[in-house]
């Protein structure tokens, strides 16, 4: 099903830090990009009752989970939870946002239907990434889903990153199979989405993945 990510205005928005990507959202050619990667994540969110996303940056998915989800969680590194939060409370979406990381995360086990990471994963070491998704699949209640999304390791994909002045090997440190090998080795697969660049000459250049958490609590 198709979710079309709800953009605010760009000056509406609290920028997380300095680099914030926000602004490439509303580019040309480059925003379609962005703005189809987080569509892609959003379109497997099943709703439910409560929804953390990790990296929440300037709470550009809330628009789209507001509509999902009785609950809107999120963890982040460096955003400003407190500023985030008033904007949004400001159009009557409460909001649950604080700062943490992904390897510890100060939920009570079994308490999200979903977990979101939309261009985070890839940030990890890939001896990490284990320790990340058995926390991720701790907060998740049986049944639970968890959606992200990561760049697919590609020529293009460094010199597109190359363009908007970073050195991908300076942020992304595991690749989409180091990713998909960790969550693998706790959680089940359902189904994984490609998205083609544009133009699509280039091929698949990012990817959506959807595992659940077994009811049973036992990975088969």
């Amino acid at each position: 099903m198709k979710s079309e990510l709800k953009l605010l205005p760009y000056r509406s928005y609290a920028r997380s830090m300095q680099d914030d990507p926000l602004r490439f959202y509303y580019w040309p050619i480059i925003g379609r990009m962005y703005r189809r990667r987080v569509e892609l994540c959003l379109s497997q969110c099943s709703g439910g009752q409560r929804v953390l996303e990790v990296g929440f940056g300037s709470g550009v998915t809330f628009l789209n989970l507001y509509e999902k989800y009785k609950e809107i969680h999120g963890l982040d590194l460096n955003a400003s939870a407190e500023t985030v939060m008033t904007m949004f409370k400001a159009m009557n979406i409460e909001t649950y946002l604080q700062n943490g990381d992904v390897l510890c995360m100060p939920y009570p086990d079994n308490f999200f239907d979903t977990v979101l990471l939309i261009s985070i994963l890839e940030h990890l070491k890939p001896e990490k990434l284990s320790d990340a998704f058995r926390e991720i699949r701790r907060v998740l209640k049986p049944g639970g889903q968890v959606i992200y999304g990561v760049p697919i390791e590609r020529k293009f994909m460094e010199a597109m990153f190359y363009l908007l002045g970073y050195r991908i090997r300076d942020h992304h440190f595991s690749t989409e199979k180091d990713v998909a090998d960790a969550a693998s080795r706790v959680l089940h697969k359902v189904r994984l989405i490609q998205m083609k660049s544009i133009p699509s000459v280039f091929g698949p250049v990012y990817e959506t993945v959807h595992f659940i958490k077994h009811k049973s609590g036992v990975q088969k």
